[in-house]
């Protein structure tokens, strides 16, 4: 008997034939193979009639999804089809979560087979798990698919309601999503919690304090019984202390005194307290645990932690990524418990085994915690891994074996200690910290790769002091301190706020940062999360009209009632229908808003600090506007200005700018010509001769390392004289040059182009750092794979990586992979069509925008 097994991915497929006899075909269906119209040519020609065909749901008819089959599947579905043909059942073999139900689902909708179906369904890819599924399949469930379609349909009400509104009142290409806005709305809060910050000053005092030559120090935390103020009593909104706080501010004119006046005191210990602590170890990772921890110990994004969990998980290596359950199979426990005995003895072994509880709201869809595959806890240097995957795979093994150790144990010491001056009584503290036995810290500290070196950092004792001890006093310090802004959010804070108040799933946590930052909402800068000034446009469109969309409270509901849905409680119709369509419901919200929206009040961003200044953000982007001489004057704001770094200076100095006139430098020793040095919307440039001339006068933007006060004519001729040229390439013979270009200095040999750093002057470097630039520009740039040659034109199939991920490249062709699928699984079939694909959308659109000037 013939079986066909349909999975998602080749590497899923390649993974599970290993474990399934001969008579099991197992293919892939390369993700979904339908879906609602991308697009309005997907729309099918029998809707696009209709007001509501643009969304790809009849609103009309119980909101009936349109589903289509995308361009690009069709091959695949074809070949699915072929495979049909010959088998005598059918398993569905995707993910078991509602994802994965609902793709199944897709694939029986399409291939409308007449053989048996069955359902398999595993949280992991090894043998046992594959033979266990295979005597255990079940029915298609479809209470997860009905949960799964109402939400992509309530998505992409949400989305495809909203984007136009904010396309008319805003700015282009801009989206809302249900989700994706109110995660943009936290991170505008935030921001505008940095711009509101008011810091405040404020001094301390630290001892340097010793026992029988042993030094510790001690901080100054009382003068005569008052406390001393310090950071959490100020009002971050006015930089004062907060009313009512009973704290003596310590400025720095008495803080010197007391340095100076303190160290020929008498020193006494008036207390000491000690007290035994237990810390027990950490759950096993769900999703959002993993990709926070892996955002701080791996510095990697939400994506790029679900993308190298995909590829263990379909290797074999891990369990399934997406769940919201900590649990641990009878078998993981067993293994994990045995791998603590062989690695760290018996002694670091819990007492019994350690069952955990999921703290996430609205945990649904019960799988395992994500832990190591199998039941052997094999290392990752046991496997062979290497790079992110042996990184991500580490970690999940040590927080899965750590989570069956015993307690640490800590022995927590504080002492007090006082000395008088200038009839002052000053009293210290002095904390200490012993680790007594280590437990679980031997094997995982959260936030640090490195567990022994983090258990000698937590490894702090002080010396032995007992009441009445009198330590010598080796010197004072006063140092100021000042009360900083709340920190910006990055991946792991923000996933752990919308976990926290339940909104979305973690499944997609990764998906929707990826979208604010790809839309333009927020820039990613060393780790953080940074809003746009097009951010907070967008946020005070929504806050203003559509403000429950926004709502922490309201979207965390909206997600139980989904939860609802998807265990049979709660019908989707009626409830689509009073969200979309009901008196208060989103369309007639919509259409209200396109009538009563003033677009040029939303678009405003204005706060006390910046008066008179305020900023707009416009069609081609933000400006700063200011009132002048009864006009207004407008300056176009840096992209990369964050609105909690803007003050009213830099706006000052932004508008200030814009109304200089161009300068003259002098006149070119070559051409007698005019040397200008001119401002444009995008920076300071020198121009040689008027605007006046026929010919478009030549133009070179400034370095940004070169200040527009420091050019002088003898910087301007040179600048105008680029691009220079540094000398032969050693093996093209080709000239290397030196120039400045849209996006900064750089060096050029032939086609490729490599940066200049900040450390390096366009107009002193030399060939051999040139080579050394050109030369790592042109590594990056080697294929990571030749897949083959072109059946039609001969020219080479090659697969790079890109900004955004690997893709395909034929000629001026380049394709995307999608999500999920190696570098190394691509035969040249899926690569020639995802190139076909590709060819028939016609070239990437360019964003539109303003000339930049110089």
């Amino acid at each position: 008997m013939n079986r066909l097994v349909v999975v998602e991915s080749p590497t899923k497929a390649r993974t599970i034939r290993r474990f399934l006899p001969d008579e099991y075909r197992v293919e892939a269906s390369m993700g979904h193979v339908r879906d609602l119209p991308a697009s309005a040519s997907q729309i099918p020609a029998k809707y696009k009639g209709h007001g509501w065909s643009r969304l790809g749901v009849n609103v009309e008819n119980d909101f009936e999804p349109i589903y289509v089959i995308p361009p690009d599947k069709r091959k695949v579905i074809k070949e699915l089809k072929d495979a049909l043909k010959d088998a005598d059942e059918l398993y569905i073999a995707t993910d078991e979560d509602r994802e994965g139900e609902s793709i199944g689902w897709h694939l029986l909708e399409v291939l409308e087979p007449k053989v048996p179906v069955r359902r398999m369904v595993f949280h992991e890819i090894t043998r046992e798990a594959i033979q266990d599924a295979l005597q255990h399949t079940r029915e298609m469930d479809r209470a997860l698919i009905d949960a799964q379609e109402t939400r992509r349909i309530l998505d992409r009400l949400v989305g495809y309601s909203l984007s136009p509104l904010l396309w008319k009142k805003i700015a282009p290409k801009l989206s809302a999503g249900r989700v994706q806005s109110v995660a943009v709305r936290l991170i505008v809060s935030r921001e505008i919690e940095r711009i509101l910050f008011v810091p405040a000053s404020y001094w301390g005092l630290v001892a340097k304090l010793a026992v029988h030559g042993k030094g510790f120090e001690a901080t100054l935390t009382h003068l005569d019984d008052t406390r001393v103020a310090t950071g959490r009593d100020f009002d971050d909104a006015t930089g004062k202390l907060k009313d009512g706080a009973d704290v003596v501010p310590l400025d720095e004119e008495r803080a010197t005194a007391l340095a100076e006046a303190l160290p020929s005191s008498r020193w006494t210990v008036t207390s000491v307290e000690s007290k035994d602590q237990r810390r027990s170890p950490y759950a096993p990772f769900i999703t959002s645990t993993l990709q926070q921890e892996a955002s701080r110990k791996l510095r990697l994004s939400a994506r790029d932690t679900m993308s190298v969990a995909q590829r263990l998980y379909e290797q074999g290596f891990i369990t399934y990524m997406r769940t919201d359950s900590t649990t641990l199979s009878g078998e993981a426990m067993r293994a994990s418990r045995q791998a603590v005995v062989d690695r760290y003895g018996e002694e670091y072994l819990s007492p019994g085994p350690r069952e955990f509880t999921s703290k996430v709201r609205n945990a649904q869809e019960a799988h395992e915690a994500i832990r190591p595959a199998g039941t052997s806890m094999r290392t990752a240097d046991e496997i062979g891994l290497s790079g992110r995957e042996r990184a991500l795979y580490d970690l999940i093994w040590k927080r899965t074996v750590a989570s069956q150790m015993a307690d640490a144990r800590l022995r927590l010491v504080s002492a007090e200690i006082e000395a008088s001056a200038a009839e002052t009584t000053a009293r210290f503290r002095s904390s200490g910290r012993t680790i007594e036995f280590p437990g679980f810290f031997r094997a995982y500290v959260e936030g640090s790769d490195d567990p022994e070196a983090a258990l000698e950092d937590r490894d702090q004792p002080l010396p032995a002091l007992e009441t009445g001890t009198t330590p010598a006093c080796r010197g004072v310090e006063a140092g100021g301190h000042e009360t900083r802004p709340p920190a910006r959010l990055t991946d792991a804070s923000l996933i752990r706020i919308l976990e926290g108040e339940g909104i979305g799933r973690p499944s997609t946590y990764a998906s929707i940062i990826d979208t604010i930052v790809s839309r333009g909402y927020v820039r990613r800068t060393g780790g953080q999360l940074i809003p746009t000034f097009t951010a907070f446009a967008t946020n005070n469109l929504l806050e203003t009209h559509f403000e429950r969309l926004v709502d922490t409270g309201f979207t965390a509901g909206m997600e139980q009632v989904l939860d609802d849905i998807a265990s049979g409680s709660v019908e989707a119709v009626p409830y689509l229908r009073q969200f979309f369509r009901g008196s208060d419901g989103l369309e007639r919200r919509v259409e209200a808003g396109l009538d009563d929206i003033d677009a040029r009040k939303v678009s405003e961003i204005r706060f006390d600090k910046w008066d008179p200044f305020l900023v707009r953000v416009g069609r081609y982007g933000p400006y700063v506007e200011a009132p002048s001489d009864g006009d207004r004057q407008v300056a176009s704001l840096p992209d990369d200005l964050a609105p909690g770094d803007v003050t009213r200076a830099r706006l000052e100095e932004l508008v200030s700018g814009a109304k200089e006139s161009d300068r003259v430098l002098g006149i070119h020793p070559d051409t007698e010509m005019p040397v200008l040095l001119c401002r444009g919307p995008y920076g300071h440039y020198v121009q040689l001769g008027d605007d006046d001339r026929p010919a478009k006068p030549k133009r070179v933007s400034i370095p940004r390392e070169l200040a527009p006060e420091g050019v002088d004519l003898e910087i301007a001729v040179r600048l105008l004289s680029l691009p220079r040229v540094l000398g032969p390439h050693p093996e093209s013979g080709q000239d290397i040059l030196a120039n400045v270009g849209r996006y900064g200095p750089y060096v050029q040999h032939g086609s490729t182009f490599a940066s200049l750093s900040k450390d390096d002057d366009v107009l002193e470097v030399g060939l051999d750092r040139a080579l050394e630039l050109l030369s790592r520009k042109e590594l990056r740039n080697k294929p990571l794979r030749t897949i083959g040659k072109h059946p039609e034109s001969g020219e080479p199939v090659e697969i790079f990586e890109g900004r955004y991920g690997p893709f395909v490249k034929h000629g001026r062709t380049n394709a995307s992979l999608p999500k999920g699928l190696p570098p190394e699984d691509v035969t040249m079939e899926a690569a020639l069509e995802l190139l076909a694909a590709r060819a028939k959308r016609g070239p990437a659109k360019k964003g539109r925008g303003r000339k930049k000037k110089g």
